[in-house]
């Protein structure tokens, strides 16, 4: 039986163009979101006439070390990936990349992202880049299989990209910086908690321990998302507050995180796998918006 499912595996393995199977590797969707909200941090720090050229450079070496981040990540955890059905079709527990091959490109992708952002953007920046890497790789990394506190834990480096293009811009961080990186960090944890509550016995099948494995009824699973929601409708705020974006910004800011709470909520009373899916789109429309929300009303 197990040949059979290898055979079949491989089979639809095989299916999968190299373009794919890079993509697979660098993690396309989550590289994209890294720099999406990297944009976004750089155009809302920027004054005067943009440059072009700066924006470039900084999303460039970014993206070489999220690209990087994602294929060490999946190279540190080949093993796991192996035993969940979600992630056993990556490169590498699919036998399509070899690990050495990961490694190579991982590393040279990671320093030459963080040489780049050293030379042709700013120090300060390459320093975040820095910590975002090694907290990624050996704090979160490891820790997904040592305590529920890991989602807490990566949600630091999933939110320092923004405060990455407002220190790309400005060569400071601010408290307008460590706003945006509130905002992205208290987004990550409900949307975290609907995947892990939708993929729960994947998880503790690979050994991870995410809140939903230690918490079978849910209670704790829900008040999370409740309580990191209101967190994020709190902190989303923050731009008005720091007269980043005005008061269109505003509206639509309470609005979106009122929604967004409400189906947290909904969550929270009905712990099924449609309400898990309604709060994990819930996330997927909301922080987009948002941020073009920030964008349409920048004041400065």
């Amino acid at each position: 039986m197990k040949e059979v499912s290898a055979d079949i595996l491989n089979a639809a393995a095989g299916e999968k163009s190299w373009a794919a199977v890079w993509a697979d590797l660098v993690k396309a969707r989550l590289t994209t979101l890294v720099l999406l909200t990297t944009l976004v941090g750089f155009y809302l720090g920027w004054r005067g006439a943009m440059n072009f050229a700066l924006m470039f450079n900084t999303l460039a070496a970014t993206a070489l070390v999220a690209a990087g981040a994602a294929a060490l990540n999946q190279l540190l955890e080949r093993d796991y990936d192996a035993r969940m059905r979600r992630t056993q079709s990556r490169p590498l527990p699919s036998g399509r990349m070899q690990p050495t091959t990961v490694m190579i490109f991982g590393g040279a992708s990671s320093v030459a992202g963080l040489v780049y952002l050293a030379l042709a953007v700013n120090l300060l920046t390459c320093v975040l880049g820095a910590i975002t890497l090694v907290s990624y790789l050996f704090l979160y990394t490891p820790l997904k299989r040592v305590t529920w506190l890991n989602t807490v834990i990566g949600a630091v480096p999933g939110a320092l990209p923004p405060l990455m293009g407002w220190t790309a811009a400005r060569g400071e961080w601010s408290s307008e910086g460590w706003a945006l990186f509130a905002i992205l960090f208290f987004w990550q944890l409900p949307h975290f908690f609907a995947i892990a509550w939708m993929y729960r016995e994947d998880y503790a099948k690979a050994g991870f321990k995410m809140l939903p494995g230690v918490d079978p009824d849910g209670r704790r699973t829900g008040q999370q998302a409740v309580s990191n929601t209101l967190a994020l409708l709190a902190v989303s705020l923050f731009p008005f507050v720091f007269r980043m974006a005005g008061t269109f910004y505003l509206a639509g800011a309470l609005l979106l995180g009122a929604a967004f709470l409400w189906s947290a909520i909904q969550f929270s009373r009905q712990l099924t796998l449609a309400r898990a899916r309604q709060l994990f789109f819930a996330s997927i429309l909301y922080l987009p918006l948002l941020l073009a929300l920030l964008v349409w009303d920048k004041l400065k």
